[in-house]
């Protein structure tokens, strides 16, 4: 730690964790941890400066995240989940009325469907686009789309044709929602899209590299837990394939070639191949769209959070992002539920200290139940080794 003068200005600590999921919203965790640093460190630092941020890797947690951050109210819309069937949900706006964050999920999740055999070759994304047609009418410039958990592999066909457009056989009938009907499509009319649909700036939150088609791709790897048999798998992924090449005849756009296009049963071929839509890394996303960047690299310490955190925390999670963004020589400290990556190469990683909430043999029910003050508690205990490090450094 670097010598701080207190006189001149105040220490100053980010605040950014993720949920911890079925126990606290990232919202609630950031404020438990805020709470238990000034606990801690302001009787050292009388004008410690703690700036918070809720956190989400761009998966399921992001829109709360978002509205966490900005401090606005959800907009409910009534769509349809992945099997036509009446849904309320949610997005948000940016208090400046620029930017909509959308979450898939809540229009096309699996959890949604849980209660019915799934529908592999039928499921569609059009409440999703739903969804994003009322965020459309909202008169927003940029749409933020995350699309982890999705029950579909339609590749966003049920989605854009919620927005205005056609996909059609031979005889130009339109075809049947699914991803099963697209081995039979033969264009796309985009005549009716929505009007403002060209003119937004699309961002898709994506963490994975599969492609559309082939043995990695959408069908093949997803499909399974979608209920896919093997032969729907081999109907998804040629009716995919088909799409792809209708896309590229109308757009030019080879899709089947870019990493990325596999992502939620292929949502991302559609709308990168007609409208553009940028593919970005899920925490990142979620750094640059609520300027979490900024409060990272002004900060003399960072202290993020998560529910569990072991070795997969660094492929792409909230802690991997927080620690890329943190300034150099920054501290970074982490807290979470469970404590099970390897201490030197989380060291080596740039993680200064992981600590767990847990005081001593407990159960996921008692973590669960009681987390919120288990994170304070935590948080002083780090505040107060955050004191006495800063102590040491003054002195030095």
């Amino acid at each position: 730690m670097a010598p701080l003068d207190a006189e001149t200005r105040p220490l100053t600590i980010a605040v950014v964790p993720d949920s911890f999921k079925g126990s606290a919203t990232a919202t609630e965790v950031a404020d438990a941890i805020a709470n238990g640093l000034r606990t801690a460190l302001t009787p050292t630092f009388p004008d410690v400066d703690i700036r918070t941020s809720p956190m989400a890797d761009g998966g399921e947690g992001t829109l709360d995240a978002f509205v966490g951050a900005w401090g606005v109210d959800t907009i409910e819309v009534e769509a349809t989940d992945s099997i036509g069937r009446p849904v309320t949900a949610r997005f948000a706006i940016s208090p400046d009325g620029t930017t909509a964050i959308i979450e898939a999920a809540q229009a096309n999740g699996l959890p949604l469907v849980s209660d019915v055999p799934l529908m592999p070759l039928d499921a569609s994304s059009r409440g999703v686009g739903t969804l994003l047609a009322a965020a459309l009418d909202t008169g927003v410039d940029t749409v933020v789309l995350t699309i982890g958990g999705s029950a579909t592999t339609d590749g966003g066909a049920g989605l854009l044709t919620a927005l205005g457009a056609r996909f059609t056989s031979d005889d130009d009938a339109d075809l049947p929602e699914g991803g099963g009907a697209l081995g039979a499509l033969a264009s796309i009319d985009v005549r009716g899209l929505h009007p403002r649909a060209r003119e937004v700036t699309w961002r898709i939150a994506c963490d994975v590299t599969n492609p559309l088609t082939g043995p990695t791709g959408a069908a093949a790897v997803f499909g399974p837990q979608k209920g896919a048999t093997p032969d729907d798998v081999a109907r998804l992924d040629a009716a995919l394939g088909r799409l792809a090449e209708v896309l590229q005849e109308t757009t030019g756009r080879d899709v089947a070639a870019i990493e990325g296009m596999g992502a939620a049963g292929g949502i991302p071929a559609v709308l990168h191949g007609l409208l553009g839509a940028e593919l970005v890394a899920g925490s990142d996303l979620v750094v640059q769209t609520l300027g979490i960047d900024a409060l990272l690299a002004g900060a003399d310490v960072v202290v993020t959070g998560e529910g569990r955190f072991d070795d997969q925390s660094f492929d792409g999670k909230v802690v991997d992002a927080v620690r890329r963004y943190a300034q150099d020589g920054a501290p970074v400290v982490v807290i979470a539920g469970g404590v099970l990556a390897d201490q030197d190469k989380a060291a080596a990683r740039g993680i200064t200290a992981a600590l767990s909430i847990a005081s001593g043999p407990s159960s996921l029910v008692d973590l669960q139940s009681g987390a919120l003050a288990a994170i304070e508690r935590t948080a002083a205990d780090a505040g107060r080794l955050i004191a006495a490090g800063y102590g040491l450094a003054g002195r030095a």
